[in-house]
This record gives structure tokens, sequence and C-alpha cells, in this order.
């Protein structure tokens, strides 16, 4: 186990792996408190486990999700919910203020944090940068500061993770499910794709 999640063990009582598609015991259903991109009746559901400081989820939303967005998502065929999996402290906070955002601006926040990864990791304070990002979508500089202070969002953000990991058996960033099916690692668009169509509803 990650060491992060050894110590979120204990608060509570990874480098990606590319692999297939398997269908989990447990799997994921979306909740009201959700970020969702697309319709919300969208016959097919994809639930994002992604980590903000994992090179692999940047090079998704970069490379492939514009592809999925275009053909599915902006189609009406798809949505994508997508759930921060906290890998260290540093994406714990970055989650706080992805939460603090104003809710039309979210997906804007997240695009612009992995468009700007390796600047913003690579800073002296990167919770100050990942802020000041933040304003820039549209929270406020005191809003940000009152949600970075409040320990109830970052535990939020932590018992997420923890129940991801325990239900559901995320253990490495991106992990998505598809209508159910787990599909783990910076697949292809290929991959998605052949996901995508078997996900369809049979008519």
């Amino acid at each position: 186990m990650h060491k992060f999640w050894l110590a979120v063990a204990a608060f509570c009582m990874l480098a990606p792996i590319v692999g297939g598609v398997a269908q989990g015991a447990e799997t994921p259903s979306v909740t009201p408190q959700d970020h969702v991109l697309g319709k919300a009746d969208a016959p097919v559901t994809i639930i994002e486990y992604a980590s903000l400081t994992c090179p692999h989820c940047a090079a998704f939303d970069r490379d492939t999700l514009p592809k999925i967005k275009e053909n599915w998502i902006d189609t009406g065929k798809a949505k994508l919910v997508f759930r921060i999996f906290p890998l260290n402290k540093v994406d714990v906070r970055a989650a706080v203020v992805a939460n603090c955002v104003p809710p039309e601006r979210f997906f804007t926040f997240i695009d612009e944090l992995y468009r700007s990864q390796d600047t913003w990791m690579r800073a002296a304070d990167p919770e100050k940068a990942v802020a000041n990002i933040g304003r820039l979508a549209g929270a406020g500089g005191d809003k940000i500061a009152a949600c970075l202070a409040d320990k109830g969002m970052e535990n939020e953000v932590i018992k997420l993770g923890y129940a991801a990991q325990q239900n559901y058996g995320v253990e490495s960033t991106p992990t998505f499910f598809i209508n159910g099916t787990k599909l783990v690692g910076e697949a292809s668009y290929a991959d998605f794709e052949k996901a995508l169509i078997a996900a369809q509803p049979k008519t």
C-alpha cells in the first residue's frame, strides 16, 4: 500500500499501472456531490479517479479526453464523472482548492492544473501556485484561504479517496469505471472507444 494511504488508513479508523478491462465486484455510482461533464441522462457513465499530481492523468486530460468529449460526451452518448484520488498531501490541498472554485468552472480549473502541472508542481510553494490558479478560475482569495483552513474539507477528500481504495479497489491513477467496467492506466483512445462501444445499451 502507498505510504500515504497507510497514514490515511490510520486517520480513517503509486506509479500508475496500465492494464486491461476487468469487471469488479463492487463499482461506484454517481452521487449528487459529483462533478459531471456531459448530459446527466447520458446512457454511458465514465467515472474517473485521478491524481492532480499524476503525469499520466495529465496526459489523459490533454491527449485522450478531448477525443472522448468530441465523440461521446458532446454527442450525449456518455458523461464523465471526475473524482480526485489523492496520492500525496499536495493532491489533498489541490483538491480542496478545486472544490472551492465555482462549480461551472470546475473542469476548466482541472484542465488548467493539468496543462500547467510541471510548473506549479515545481514551484517553491505548490499550494500557493494552485491557489493562484484557483483565483484565475473565479474563486476569491478569501474563499480559497477559508477552504484551505477548513480541515473538514481536507478530511472529506482523504476519506473519499480511502473509500475508493477500500470499496472499489482503486490503487493507482488514472482508474476508470465505464458503466461499471474497470479500465486502469493511461489507456489509448482506441481502448476507450472499445470499452465505450461495449458499454452502450443494447437495442
